[in-house]
């Protein structure tokens, strides 16, 4: 009898047989390709953000549940520019053009923490910046309101805002010192550039009970972090800690007898 060669295929148990040599193959493929692949940007600043939070925030007595989930997730990488996308979670100021910075890590904590803010809250910010600060606001409480003196930042934070849809942020170009009366009063108020006093316009938009924080002091060297509480239209004031920001500009500075 003349033997017929068997092919897979030509019965069932061949194509079964097929079937798993395939199945077999292509896991094997898929296996190598994401062994290969490296990891998204995004995963790396999500471990950059978490030892951020763990070891310069909460390691240096950052307590807020609320701040630490926050400063968790707020993408900070994507205000600032490119090539300093690397150390966006290294805990110092860094460069975001027109000789102003993007304050450090903790001290954007501190500040928000100091506020002890609510989700309802409606809050003023002074120095937009980058839109950094802003947009950890924007994730904590129901309305940020932020000026800017400097047109270029105020219109670049504007179109970032818009990209990572922070539809509770508006941005204003204009002096801070004089407040935004429009939209006051306000349950808080941040100021994130240094003044040796702080603006009367923005105490009377404060609310009775509100909080307000600013770096107190000399606008070259070196500041006092200074919390204040308005009470009975007057303003108690607390100091926190030693800070260096960049001076505000503007009005505050024509009453120094400074240029600008």
């Amino acid at each position: 009898m003349r033997r017929i060669p068997w092919k897979a295929g030509t019965t069932e148990y061949g194509r079964r047989l097929e079937m798993r040599f395939l199945v077999i193959s292509l896991l094997s493929v898929s296996f190598v390709l994401v062994s290969f692949i490296p990891s998204r940007p995004s995963d790396i600043y999500e471990k950059k953000r978490k030892f951020m939070v763990e070891h310069d925030l909460g390691g240096r007595g950052i307590r807020d549940e609320k701040v630490l989930e926050v400063m968790a997730r707020v993408p900070r990488h994507l205000f600032v520019d490119g090539y300093l996308r690397d150390r966006a979670y290294e805990d110092y100021p860094l460069p975001i053009g027109e000789g102003q910075t993007i304050s450090q890590p903790y001290v954007v904590a501190l500040m928000t923490e100091a506020l002890r803010l609510k989700p309802g809250d409606r809050v003023l910010e002074i120095g937009t910046g980058s839109g950094y600060q802003a947009a950890v606001l924007a994730e904590t409480v129901r309305e940020v309101y932020t000026i800017e003196i400097r047109k270029g930042l105020a219109e670049k934070a504007e179109k970032r805002f818009g990209e990572l849809k922070y539809k509770n942020v508006k941005v204003k170009y204009g002096d801070g010192y004089f407040g935004w009366e429009e939209y006051a009063p306000f349950d808080a108020i941040i100021i994130t550039a240094s003044a040796n006093h702080i603006p009367p316009p923005l105490i009377k938009q404060l609310r009775e009970g509100g909080r307000l924080i600013i770096p107190l002091g000399s606008t070259v060297y070196s500041q006092i972090l200074t919390l204040a509480r308005k009470k009975k239209g007057e303003l108690e004031l607390e100091q926190l800690t030693p800070v260096a920001f960049v001076p505000m500009a503007g009005e505050v500075q024509k009453r120094r007898g400074e240029k600008k």
